[in-house]
């Protein structure tokens, strides 16, 4: 037989990689032990097979003999097979999807923990090799390596236990069988089972050929069809601004594009798949007959009963289905190698961008205070250099004004100083409480309640409504203190003022020791923004805060100014 589609040693390592360790986890004891049980039941259901195959000699032979008795006593026996065969049948299933979703859950908080580890979500998005869709990969991936692992993995247990039984079984009906061939004639021992083998050869080769283009159109498949639905989720989420340009048919020529992609690589896949089920169908339906046809000749010949006929026949049936796995498994095989291709890579990138991450050692834990910074050199991704000799020193209550033209790297060096930027070298020194809160030009609202829209990403400590209500009051949202127990989708509820006024909120009820802000009042009004800086003053005296922003009104809310111009070169003034 030929190996299974697109699997080779580098195949069988990445799925081992994907697989060993829940094996070794802390569920391992509990993994291993449904494993045994599940594998138990299923050589207990070949067994049952054996059995049954048994069974029918007996039962067609009785029946040739017009034995009443035997007849009845037959059936009877055919009721207690039937009972085990449908106990073991459900439980078999039932004991592998228990350990399926038991997998599943424990991949599903590996690729989670990871995905969010380091800010991993954010750093993917800044490399060439962007993993497409990650979170598909965690969710649609992961379900599917976990059922296609164990469903073919147990499927092959069956073949292999099945064909060990049956073969004995088969060998020993096939009787043997003379070739004459001039005056050497050949004896040919166990002829029905060299028969299956070279019948179940033949449809594994014609099935490699014909569905081996299956695994591509598969893992493009999956990527087509995540790009198609990540793109509606974008339009829900930017709804709004959609609206107010009028782009529904520029949306819609998106979608259809996008869409089109995934019609066309499915139409490649049905048509494979429709050839691959004319080889499949007719192959199967042959092999009902074939074996029929191969024993005829014991038969006719009286050398075997009725019963001992049919039992030839579902013996080979037996052993050519054991044989011919590959041929009723192709399709599922090459979707499975298309989910490992496609985790292979995510846990790669994921890889990748750790080690990039973790070359930020340049970062350091200090004893101090305050905030050092020397001999700072942004890059961007591409290798164009924005920022270079920073010197800066920060300490505890100072606030620093960032400022220059767009894209000259005042956003980038928050993110540097905030440990999520990779590309850059030289020296910063944080202090040793990291108690840093972001206050970004658009805040980010999760799905809940309003109070934990407010209290977003968890207060260090308990905060009662009343606290809360009063920084909603200090930051002019009155009109939201009913609210705090309706769950909303707050994006799309609120305007992007309301928004930053939430993120002040925030602010207010962290209470955080350094306090960064990019263009945080960027949609608000002269005056309230002036009110919630002073505010800001105010209530978080011992507070750093470091601004970015183009307004010149700012300069008034800040002690120092650091004007950058994309160049490379910088400049520090006292305000």
């Amino acid at each position: 037989m030929r190996r299974l589609p697109g699997v080779n040693r580098k195949f069988l390592q990445d799925t081992w990689n994907l697989t060993r360790d829940y094996w070794h986890s802390e569920e391992k004891w509990q993994a291993r032990g449904l494993l045994a049980v599940i594998v138990t039941l299923n050589l207990a259901f070949v067994y049952i097979l054996v059995l049954i195959n048994k069974w029918f000699n007996r039962f067609y032979s009785a029946l040739q003999n017009y034995d009443k008795t035997e007849v009845f006593s037959a059936m009877g026996e055919f009721c207690l097979l039937a009972a085990f065969y449908i106990i073991v049948a459900v439980y078999k299933l039932y004991l592998r999807q228990m350990l399926e979703i038991k997998w599943r859950r424990w991949l599903t908080q590996k690729y989670l923990t990871a995905w969010l580890k380091d800010q991993m979500y954010y750093r993917l998005q800044l490399t060439d090799n962007y993993t497409d869709n990650p979170d598909q990969r965690i969710s649609e991936d992961l379900r599917l390596f976990t059922s296609y692992t164990l469903q073919l993995s147990v499927g092959l247990l069956n073949a292999v236990a099945t064909l060990a039984a049956f073969i004995a079984i088969l060998w020993q009906l096939s009787g043997t069988m003379v070739i004459p061939i001039g005056n050497h004639p050949i004896t040919v021992y166990g002829y029905m089972v060299w028969v299956a083998l070279v019948y179940a050869v033949i449809g594994t080769w014609l099935s490699h050929k014909i569905g081996k283009p299956l695994i591509g159109l598969n893992f493009d498949q999956q990527r087509y069809e995540a790009d198609f639905r990540f793109s509606l989720v974008r339009l829900r989420e930017n709804s709004e601004s959609i609206a107010f340009y009028g782009g529904e048919r520029r949306e819609e020529q998106g979608f259809i594009a996008r869409f089109s992609k995934v019609f066309s690589n499915y139409w490649q896949i049905m048509q494979r798949q429709k050839s691959l089920t004319w080889f499949a169908s007719g192959y199967g339906q042959i092999a009902i007959i074939f074996p029929l046809v191969a024993a005829l000749p014991r038969y006719f010949a009286k050398e075997i009963s009725l019963g001992g006929l049919l039992q030839t026949a579902q013996a080979f049936d037996k052993v050519h289905d054991s044989l011919s796995f590959l041929v009723t498994s192709y399709a599922t095989m090459a979707e499975w190698k298309a989910v490992v291709d496609r985790l292979t890579g995510f846990v790669g990138n994921m890889r990748e961008v750790s080690g990039l991450s973790h070359g930020n050692d340049f970062i350091r834990i200090g004893s101090a205070p305050g905030l050092d910074v020397s001999e700072l050199q942004i890059d961007l991704p591409d290798g164009r250099r924005i920022l270079s000799g920073l010197k800066l020193s920060l300490s505890a209550g100072d606030s620093l004004l960032v400022a220059g033209p767009s894209g000259s790297g005042k956003s980038t060096l928050l993110r540097t100083l905030s440990g999520l930027w990779p590309y850059a070298k030289g020296n910063i020194t944080l202090p040793a409480t990291k108690d840093f809160l972001f206050l970004p030009q658009k805040s980010y609202l999760p799905l809940g309640t309003l109070r934990e829209v407010l209290l977003y990403p968890g207060p260090k400590e308990p905060v009662t409504d009343e606290n809360i209500c009063a920084a909603m009051s200090l930051c002019k949202l009155d009109f939201l203190k009913e609210q705090l127990d309706r769950v909303e989708d707050w994006s799309h509820v609120l305007s992007l003022g309301e928004q930053q006024r939430i993120a002040f909120v925030r602010a207010l009820i962290h209470k955080p020791k350094w306090l960064f802000m990019d263009e945080a009042t960027s949609a608000l009004d002269e005056p309230t923004e002036r009110a919630l800086y002073t505010l800001l003053k105010e209530r978080l005296q011992g507070t750093a805060m470091i601004s970015v922003g183009h307004r010149g009104t700012l300069n008034s809310y800040h002690k120092k100014k650091l004007t950058l111009d994309g160049a490379g070169h910088w400049s520090v003034l006292n305000l």
